[in-house]
């Protein structure tokens, strides 16, 4: 099995990343990006911190296929701790507060923001400038404050960044029990 290259400068500026971080194959971390504690990104997800920083807290997820970026000079890429970002989610120049969670297949654009406690649904474009208020579900083209959420779908959310660090011990068992055969 070759070692693949994951970490990549720009502009002679390196990704900094806790010890603990996880980088499935295929990820790929380009310049200005800092990854806190126990945080993972799963198979073929890029995160591009070339033309603005990416600044991503501990105990978050961002799994298979996802798209990070930002914008030049303008709109930078805030995403805090204990957050799930599904499968296939774009995240740009945006702002991500503590305890939400990013539905599969979703767009968050320059300028939003998503607040602690909240929830985007599947498939849902938060347009720029749009705020997703503390504990609320957003759903739609372009997406739309629907309900509050429960007291059980908040304790999910929170769930949800807890089981993927178990996943990663999981997956990084497996990968070693298949090195050593």
């Amino acid at each position: 099995m070759s070692e693949e290259q994951k970490i990549f400068p720009y502009k002679g500026i390196y990704p900094k990343l806790h010890n603990s971080v996880f980088l499935a194959s295929g990820a790929k971390i380009i310049g200005d990006v800092e990854i806190g504690e126990n945080s993972s990104v799963w198979y073929n997800t890029v995160i591009r911190g070339d033309i603005h920083y990416i600044k991503i807290g501990s105990f978050t997820n961002i799994q298979d296929c996802s798209m990070l970026h930002v914008t030049n000079d303008k709109f930078p890429l805030n995403i805090g701790s204990n957050i799930t970002i599904g499968h296939s989610v774009k995240l740009h120049g945006c702002t991500l507060k503590d305890l939400c969670l990013i539905g599969i297949g979703s767009v968050v654009l320059d300028g939003a923001v998503v607040e602690e406690n909240s929830m985007v649904a599947a498939g849902a474009v938060v347009r720029p400038g749009f705020v997703v208020p503390a504990g609320k579900l957003v759903a739609g083209v372009p997406a739309k404050v629907v309900r509050y959420l429960t007291d059980d779908e908040i304790q999910e959310i929170e769930s949800s960044a807890g089981h993927y660090i178990e996943y990663t011990g999981i997956t990084i068992e497996s990968l070693n029990n298949m090195l050593k055969k």
